[in-house]
């Protein structure tokens, strides 16, 4: 019997064919050790785009299943996309949704909250708005971003935004891809864990060199920028890309470390921030509530310090719908971005640029904030207190955003692993996102047992609370049948379709 299809020293059955006694009490636990030995990591690597991509020099795999086109190479889903296919794969849809728990998702509840103000209902659509917008954005909005930025962060200050600091974007991903397709051939840093996006940006944009630096879990996540400033004189960095506060670990660049980040701009290095959960802090003191976080406030000149801002209505506002977002950054990258723009997107929805406008008014801006955090503060401490009545308890409790990344080394294989732990969860109809989507990877090639993130989910306290609880139940479910009926029923008979199961043998 090989080591992959039992735990070492476990009991055997007897010669006789009567199981052990630890056979019938805990099932057999299967322990993998390598991807091929995993239903749920053949899934994940049949997905075209997912395969270990070649070294350089030697010719791409072609799958004989796959459709082909000369000359396209698939870029690989993101984490979200992979998942929600495999929910369909396994009968979810957005008919019957209510029926299931997606804490998957990257997004937060868009209904009313507490105390917020409310929700907008109705989109007017005046004659001129049937008009393409410039592919920098309306200017009244851009003016209205620069104004917030402002107002949030630059009181005071010599130097102020103003409109042609600010090219709006039709979401965060078209953010990131304006600003990539205008970097020249260099080397870019990024970070392990981070957003799944990256992965896919820095594939597709083949000049930005990518350049990973893992981040220890027994650091909190925190980004090293003394390392960092080491890294950029002897590693000759030349963009640094980063979400902040942190998808999907929860932490935050904050303060004084925030200060010395955006003083590396003033070094011949740019630094890119995905600021999209800005908002999403969530202070010990009351007093504290209301106040968010951007590079914007250490900014010392808006025109010369290489700093480049990413955020949007998506998540603070809560408005993933309306895909009306922007970039914020010196004069002559806004230029550049437009001429991106005009290849790449088109540009931003013209009547929800004109809707956002009184959106994006300080005072009201003030009152979302606060509502915002007291509201998904509670529903952090609520998951928190939940997973630790499971006794899953949370490594590095998120700080800011509204995500947890669940470390689940200490359950029982093949339990402990994100993709396996993911697809059980579908079978209760229930979705989360497989640590391994934040393993920035570009070249694929790394056997996913050898990843930092393998054993980890990261769960999204977006949804209402109702939704939340839906999935902690699967969770709980799914962690009780392995703990005390064994996990023999685990790591196999996956769906691929809705017509039939996989017919993989592990």
């Amino acid at each position: 019997m090989s080591r992959s299809s039992t735990r070492p020293n476990s009991a055997y059955p007897s010669r006789s064919g009567t199981p052990s006694l630890r056979d019938v009490v805990h099932g057999v636990m299967k322990i993998f050790h390598h991807e091929k030995e995993s239903e749920a990591h053949q899934i994940f690597r049949q997905q075209v785009g997912h395969q270990p991509k070649p070294a350089l020099g030697l010719p791409q795999t072609i799958n004989p299943d796959e459709e082909t086109v000369p000359g396209i190479e698939h870029p690989g889903s993101t984490g979200v996309i992979y998942c929600s296919d495999r929910a369909i794969a396994n009968g979810f849809n957005y008919a019957n949704s209510h029926e299931w728990a997606n804490l998957g998702q990257g997004a937060p509840e868009v209904g009313p909250i507490p105390d917020a103000p409310p929700r907008p209902q109705n989109i007017p659509v005046p004659e001129d708005s049937l008009e393409y917008a410039p592919t920098t954005g309306v200017k009244a909005l851009r003016e209205a971003v620069a104004n917030l930025y402002n107002d949030n962060y630059r009181k005071g200050k010599a130097s102020q935004y103003t409109y042609e600091n600010v090219c709006i974007v039709p979401g965060g991903r078209a953010g990131l891809s304006r600003v990539a397709a205008v970097i020249g051939d260099v080397y870019c840093s990024y970070q392990v864990p981070d957003y799944t996006a990256y992965d896919q940006v820095l594939s597709a944009f083949k000049r930005l060199v990518p350049v990973p630096t893992a981040l220890d879990p027994k650091n909190k996540y925190r980004l090293d920028i003394e390392q960092t400033k080491k890294d950029i004189l002897t590693q000759g960095l030349a963009v640094v890309i980063a979400s902040n506060p942190r998808n999907p670990t929860g932490q935050v660049i904050a303060g004084k470390e925030l200060k010395e980040l955006v003083s590396l701009s003033r070094e011949n290095t740019t630094i890119v921030l995905d600021e999209f959960y800005s908002w999403y802090i969530y202070p010990d003191s009351e007093k504290d509530i209301g106040k968010s976080i951007s590079s914007a406030e250490y900014v010392e000149d808006v025109n010369s310090d290489s700093v480049v801002i990413i955020d949007g209505l998506t998540k603070n506002w809560r408005l993933p719908g309306w895909r009306v977002c922007w970039v914020v950054g010196p004069k002559n990258l806004i230029t550049a971005l437009s001429q991106s723009g005009s290849f790449l997107d088109g540009g931003a929805n013209h009547p929800l640029q004109l809707a956002a406008l009184p959106l994006l008014d300080p005072e009201r801006v003030k009152l979302e904030k606060a509502s915002l955090q007291r509201h998904f503060k509670a529903k952090r401490d609520h998951v928190l207190k939940r997973l630790h009545a499971l006794h899953l308890d949370v490594d590095v409790p998120p700080q800011a955003t509204f995500y947890i990344w669940l470390n689940l080394e200490k359950l029982p294989p093949p339990l402990n692993n994100g993709l396996t732990f993911f697809e059980e969860l579908l079978k209760e109809k229930t979705i989360v996102i497989p640590g391994i989507f934040f393993d920035i990877n570009p070249a694929h090639r790394r056997n996913l047992f050898n990843s930092p993130c393998h054993h980890y989910v990261r769960l999204s306290f977006g949804p209402p609370i109702e939704d939340l609880d839906k999935g902690i139940d699967a969770i709980g479910r799914v962690v009780a049948a392995a703990r005390q009926g064994g996990t023999k029923k685990m790591g196999h008979n996956y769906k691929k379709s809705l017509e039939s199961s996989t017919g993989i043998n592990v």
